[in-house]
């Protein structure tokens, strides 16, 4: 039987990472491209700042196409829904019938993006779905997967967090209160190297900044040649003591 054609929702983290090593192992969806979201303000990813640079880097060592889904920070969740369906409708143009995503256990975010990828003739993929957490940390140290954390909420990790490797030390240190996947937005993170790549996407770690909920690219500094980079801040989930975020602004290697 013939693999379905899909798309591949990629954050650059290692939730995505995993998810599309799970779905070319088995084989069922062939991956034609890897969408993300990017902040054009920022030239980043819109969910934790990391360069629009280095995940082209990362859809090159992967071999496939990015697609970018270009959301500013004034829009609001209307115009991000009108992105998101032009750019479903698009995949569904050029033959795509499933879309694949890395989440774990978010059942009304699932059904949200059911719900809408069905309007636009298409199903959704969940490889990693309802699995153990603390497993899947496990799996993704065995498995070769190398990544650095590049983001974490202040409501449960500081500072000394950011920048660490995701290595058995890196999840043995994670507090009770925080998920090993961080699938609550305790911490966002960016690979660099594993099995779905065909070569390690260079990096460095540059400078540690923390942002707080509600500033402007103003408070940041300058921008990039500022004294600050300027780096989007993702919204916290509903209910959260969530304060800020903890940043390392990594580049890209000459």
């Amino acid at each position: 039987m013939p693999a379905t054609p899909a798309a591949m929702f990629w954050s650059g983290g290692k939730d995505s990472a995993m998810a599309l090593d799970r779905v070319r192992r088995t084989g069922e969806h062939r991956v034609e491209a890897l969408i993300t979201t990017i902040n054009p303000d920022f030239g980043r990813v819109s969910m934790h700042g990391v360069r629009e640079t280095l995940v082209e880097a990362q859809a090159q060592a992967a071999d496939l196409p990015l697609e970018r889904m270009y959301v500013g920070s004034s829009a609001d969740g209307g115009a991000y829904v009108s992105a998101l369906r032009d750019v479903l409708a698009g995949q569904r143009r050029r033959g795509v019938e499933a879309v694949i995503f890395g989440d774990i256990f978010l059942a009304d975010l699932r059904a949200w993006r059911e719900g809408l990828l069905a309007e636009c003739g298409l199903r959704g993929v969940f490889p990693l779905w309802g699995e153990d957490t603390a497993k899947l940390s496990r799996d993704f140290v065995a498995g070769g997967f190398k990544a650095v954390t590049c983001c974490v909420d202040d409501a449960h990790l500081g500072a000394d967090a950011v920048g660490r490797e995701l290595d058995a030390r890196f999840f043995d240190d994670l507090p009770r209160s925080v998920d090993p996947c961080g699938e609550n937005g305790e911490y966002h993170s960016f690979v660099y190297d594993g099995p779905v790549f065909g070569r390690p996407v260079a990096f460095t770690a540059g400078e540690r900044v923390y942002r707080p909920l509600g500033s402007t690219p103003a408070d940041a500094g300058a921008g990039d040649d500022g004294a600050h980079p300027a780096i989007p801040v993702p919204a916290p989930l509903a209910d959260s003591a969530t304060k800020g975020f903890w940043f390392v602004d990594l580049l890209p290697a000459d």
